[in-house]
């Protein structure tokens, strides 16, 4: 936004991106056959520079992306683009401040009115670093997409913490069945308690480095996290555990009573996390 040039581009710092292209994607923008150039890494089928395991999340990404929107487009992953600035302007309004795919926000707040043209090349080795692209790209992915399905109404990061919720619960019942094969069905309330233990540290182990990473808690600093998290996920719990049994008695509608349950819960520890527990911290 702070450019007046007529288009602006992305490119990410990792120098596996052939920056000799940028010429070919301005003259296309410039001519007029599009208004948004990608650089694409795919070349006869393949990516270049990916190892395996990448390889196969671009696919499932690109696969999903092309669903969802109904615009073929080939890398949607892709970090390397052109645009024009207006463009940018106009959707900046709508675009979310979380995450770092910057090229499927663009797209998804454009809502299919963008022009796409795309430019292949050879994807480098990486030399240095690590990848971004794994499981914590799928779920900002994921969280992208709902948001904006949702005319923007809920945040990513709500999704996030949402998917780590769901995460939390699978959690919880594998614990559970391994302390029953181990103990057996004897003391079901101390499996009980340890399974929401482990459960409410995968979840603030995962909302550290994934919904909150910005923010995130480092070192000793992580034990006063979790207590202010568990403390915040009991309160939850129990209005959870009240709104339901109110709305059961009155209604006797269980899975109407333990949804609303569930969601005032969540809704409730999101909330709380956002504004105490993971606030901005000066620096």
């Amino acid at each position: 936004m702070a450019s007046s040039a007529d288009f602006v581009a992305v490119i990410d710092g990792d120098l596996q991106h052939d920056e000799s292209i940028l010429p070919k994607m301005y003259r296309l923008l410039e001519a007029g056959p599009g208004n948004l150039a990608i650089g694409t890494r795919i070349r006869d089928g393949a990516e270049q520079g990916l190892s395996p395991i990448r390889q196969k999340l671009s696919d499932l990404g690109r696969w999903f992306f092309n669903r969802i929107t109904g615009t073929p487009i080939a890398d949607p992953m892709s970090g390397f683009f052109m645009i024009r600035r207006e463009i940018v302007a106009r959707l900046a309004p709508r675009l979310s401040p979380d995450g770092f795919k910057i090229l499927v926000d663009v797209i998804l707040s454009a809502a299919g009115a963008l022009r796409v043209v795309e430019v292949p090349y050879r994807f480098r080795e990486r030399t240095a670093g690590e990848s971004k692209l794994s499981a914590l790209v799928g779920l900002d992915f994921l969280g992208l997409v709902v948001h904006h399905a949702t005319g923007g109404l809920l945040p990513v990061r709500f999704v996030l913490f949402a998917l780590i919720g769901v995460v939390g619960l699978f959690v919880h019942i594998l614990v559970l069945l391994a302390y029953r094969g181990a103990v057996g069905a004897a003391d079901f309330q101390a499996g009980q308690l340890i399974a929401t233990t482990v459960a409410m540290g995968s979840n603030f182990l995962l909302n550290n480095e994934i919904t909150y990473r910005t923010q995130r808690y480092r070192g000793l600093g992580m034990v006063g996290g979790f207590i202010a998290f568990a403390l915040a996920c009991g309160v939850g719990a129990i209005a959870n555990i009240n709104v339901a049994s109110f709305l059961y008695n009155a209604n006797q509608t269980w899975w109407l009573s333990g949804l609303s349950g569930a969601l005032l819960s969540v809704v409730w520890n999101y909330a709380v996390s956002t504004s105490l527990i993971w606030r901005p911290r000066r620096r």
